[in-house]
C-alpha cells in the first residue's frame, strides 16, 4: 500500500479537513501548503484498474509522500490528538527519531495510530473485528513489537488495510 493511499485512507476515517492536515504536518515538523495537500489526496494511477497514458498535467496533480513525510505526519497526528507532551523538570529533549527505513510502514502506522487515539489492544482487536479480520491479542501485540525482537511481525498491506477500513467503520458509523 503507498503512503498517499495511507493517507487518503486516515484523512476519511478519522473525518480530518484539509485544514487540520496542514497543521498536522506541521506539528509534526513539516511545512506544507492546502495545495499540497490537495495533491498528496490524489490517488495515482496506479490506484486504478486503467489503462489509458497519464499526461504530464495529471502527474502534476500528485505528490509523492515518501516515509518520512507519513512519519511526520504521524507524530503529528499524536501531538495533534493528545497535545504536546509535556517535559519533566530535568528531563532533556528528546532528539527526534531517526527515520527508520527498515521498519515497516505498516507497522508504524499501527503504532502511531495506537498512541495517537490512545487505543487499548482490546480497542484495535475491536476494530480489526469490524472489518471481520479475527487476531488474538498475541498476534497484534507482535505487530506492534519493536523490529528485531523475537516475536517481532511484519503488518502487511492487506491487514493494515482492513484496520483503516475498521477505525472508519468505528469513527464514521458506516
Amino acid at each position: 500500500m503507498e503512503n498517499n493511499d495511507i493517507l487518503i485512507r486516515l484523512r476519511y476515517a478519522l473525518d480530518i479537513k484539509n485544514k487540520e492536515m496542514v497543521e498536522i504536518f506541521k506539528l509534526g515538523g513539516v511545512e506544507i501548503s492546502k495545495e499540497d495537500v490537495l495533491k498528496l489526496l490524489t490517488k495515482s494511477k496506479d490506484s486504478f484498474e486503467s489503462d489509458y497514458d497519464e499526461s504530464p498535467e495529471e502527474e502534476d496533480n500528485q505528490l509523492k509522500c515518501n516515509n518520512k513525510m507519513l512519519e511526520s505526519f504521524l507524530n503529528g497526528l499524536i501531538t495533534f490528538k493528545r497535545g504536546p507532551q509535556e517535559q519533566k523538570p530535568g528531563q532533556q529533549v528528546a532528539p527526534p527519531s531517526p527515520s527508520g527505513n527498515s521498519e515497516s510502514v505498516n507497522n508504524m502506522l499501527m503504532k502511531k495510530v495506537k498512541i495517537a487515539l490512545a487505543l487499548t489492544s482490546e480497542d484495535m482487536i475491536d476494530i480489526l473485528e469490524e472489518s471481520r479480520v479475527a487476531i488474538t491479542k498475541s498476534e497484534l501485540s507482535a505487530i506492534l513489537r519493536k523490529e528485531g525482537h523475537r516475536n517481532y511481525k511484519e503488518c502487511g498491506d492487506k491487514f493494515a488495510r482492513n484496520f483503516l477500513k475498521g477505525l472508519a467503520i468505528k469513527y464514521r458509523g458506516l
